[in-house]
């Protein structure tokens, strides 16, 4: 990771006023985002600001919060004398860390039957992940329609339209691969555990487990490089 990655500047706009944050790795930009900072993406520049409407104390403090949470975790911060702060917040894993952990376990499985335990706890019926998320985009939904604005009502109809057409196909296939891991039984043919230990048969002393060696490939004739004829010397 780039150096320039790990450093943020958090200062108030000279024009506009608003309180900006600019830099940092998707890290730091979630770090932000969970302080309350809305994330803005523009053609040539992405950064993040304040939500509008706050009023100066309220600004301050989340600014100053920002600063304590990515100190914590050692970013490089340069900020306006008022966010200034010696705390440092602990930096809990959130709730996605859970989640990304599935797709590791992914990575490590050695067998369809791991990789399909994995995928249960998005597929499950009635507490997987999916559903879960099912039921966020409802709560959200019949929280916009009660506002009541026009705005909110479309609001309100595309997230129940996620769900119903786009959340539930998806819930589909993934539970459709996932019961066809499930049913296979098969190791990896590429991925394999290894203990580490060597057998009692083992011959060699400098042996570090008992693995088989890997299988030597020889080259086809067609991939044979082919070597020049021998040339007559001249009389």
């Amino acid at each position: 990771m780039a150096l320039a990655d790990r450093h943020l500047t958090l200062q108030r706009d000279v024009h506009s006023g608003e309180v900006l944050a600019r830099g940092g790795d998707p890290e730091a930009h979630s770090i932000l985002e969970r302080t309350g900072f809305v994330p803005v993406v523009r053609v040539h520049e992405q950064y993040h600001r304040l939500p509008t409407g706050l009023d100066e104390a309220e600004e301050e403090r989340l600014a100053t919060r920002a600063v304590a949470r990515l100190r914590a975790v050692k970013y490089d911060i340069a900020c306006d004398e008022a966010f200034e702060t010696e705390l440092r917040e602990a930096h809990y894993l959130p709730l996605g860390a859970l989640v990304a952990h599935q797709a590791e376990r992914i990575r490590q499985a050695t067998t369809t039957d791991e990789v399909a335990d994995a995928l249960n706890e998005f597929t499950a019926a009635h507490d997987g992940i999916l559903t879960a998320l099912d039921d966020v985009l409802a709560a959200t939904a019949e929280f916009c329609q009660s506002l009541g604005g026009a705005a909110d009502i479309d609001t309100a109809a595309r997230l129940r339209y996620l769900a119903e057409s786009r959340l539930d196909v998806l819930r589909a296939d993934l539970a459709g691969v996932r019961a066809d891991l499930a049913d296979r039984h098969t190791p990896h043919p590429q991925r394999s555990v290894c203990s580490a230990e060597v057998g009692p048969g083992e011959r060699e002393a400098s042996a570090v487990c008992g693995c088989p060696p890997p299988p030597r490939t020889t080259p086809t004739p067609s991939s044979a490089p082919a070597f020049p004829a021998p040339v007559g010397q001249r009389r």
